[in-house]
């Protein structure tokens, strides 16, 4: 399972950072990058879910 994200939709609100940091980061330059070597486990699996669903400009696909 990961995330996949859409650079051209993404606006760099920080909603998904907010709802599942241990995931989603904004850098300094605002923009949005994925830890992609850490799975997501079923501890954070609702997080991301709930990042994913609470992008306000759909950025974020989960693939599973």
């Amino acid at each position: 399972m990961k995330v996949i994200v859409d650079r051209d939709k993404c606006v760099s609100l920080g909603i998904c950072e907010g709802l599942a940091p241990n995931h989603f980061v904004l850098n300094d330059d605002g923009e949005l990058e994925l830890d992609e070597n850490t799975p997501i486990g079923s501890a954070d699996l609702e997080a991301v879910r709930s990042a994913v669903s609470g992008c306000p400009v759909r950025a974020l696909t989960l693939e599973e």
